[in-house]
């Protein structure tokens, strides 16, 4: 199943790369974030005998994807989650799921994510802790080999051997449905970003295995639509950062913990805001 928002131009790339990606019989759902009149992803559903399931309240990234599995028979035991814009090599989502099928404890695949110019994006992390989390944020931007920022995004990811990861990208993955179903689907509390991260956090705290499996391969060509509003897309980035760690750092203890990240995110994103402003051209 894909969320589509603005997605006219990527999604038929999607959805043509499917049938063989899969090899075999699948169910298929479109869930449209932003639906108008003779939309295209509608025209494409019925093309494609897609469930067209229309949003008009734009309700996030992860609450589309639970309403969207929702539609999915009982019968269907792995869902494949992706972004519009991704396009999947021949017998990919296959492998995903042989993968999967291997062990029981196996909750998510996911494959290596090609960017455009083909070298591989970071699909498959370590969940963030406060060390790499802070590092991270302090340094990704000004030093992009810093320690804390390979840890969290696997310096390995591109090596080639599957293993175990903390968190695979919600752009590209396959998920066993009973457990997407046991631990609640996406938290609908995030609109957009860290959803991800905090599924693959929750299917490890339920026993479940998020498993990176780079023999199977995508093309993630582009991320249009956070391309829109990036000053909003800043402050998404940061408040879901900030839902996040609030929900994996709970204790009453840890509140000082909890405000000292808010902060530093808080003046993170104002920081981020200020330069994209600076950067963008003077209007006439």
């Amino acid at each position: 199943m894909t969320v589509v928002f603005h997605s006219d131009e990527v999604l038929p790339g999607l959805l043509d790369s499917l049938p063989a990606a899969v090899g075999e019989p699948f169910e298929l759902a479109i869930a449209d974030n932003a639906p108008v009149e003779r939309s295209t992803a509608q025209r494409l559903a019925l093309k494609h005998a897609a469930h067209y399931i229309a949003l008009p309240a734009n309700p996030g990234y992860g609450a589309a994807v639970n309403t969207a599995v929702a539609r999915l028979a009982p019968a269907v035991q792995w869902v494949v989650v992706s972004n519009p814009d991704v396009v999947f090599r021949e017998g990919a989502i296959s492998a995903l799921v042989r993968a999967a099928e291997s062990d029981d404890a196996i909750g998510a695949t996911g494959p290596a994510v090609e960017n455009a110019d083909g070298t591989i994006y970071p699909s498959a992390r370590a969940i963030p802790s406060l060390r790499t989390g802070i590092g991270h944020a302090l340094f990704a931007s000004i030093w992009s080999q810093n320690p804390w920022t390979t840890a969290y995004r696997d310096a390995h990811a591109g090596a080639g051997e599957t293993r175990d990861v903390g968190w695979l990208s919600g752009s590209c993955l396959v998920v066993r449905r009973s457990a997407f179903d046991r631990v609640g689907g996406f938290d609908e509390g995030y609109f957009m970003y860290f959803e991800d991260v905090d599924l693959g956090y929750r299917l490890g705290q339920a026993g479940y295995r998020n498993v990176y499996v780079p023999a199977a391969r995508a093309e993630h060509v582009g991320a249009h639509s956070t391309q829109i509003e990036s000053s909003r897309m800043v402050r998404a980035h940061h408040d879901s950062a900030k839902r996040f760690l609030g929900k994996k750092y709970q204790g009453w203890h840890l509140w000082p913990v909890r405000a000292a990240l808010s902060i530093g995110l808080d003046a993170r994103a104002a920081i981020t805001i200020w330069r994209l402003s600076k950067s963008r051209p003077a209007t006439p």
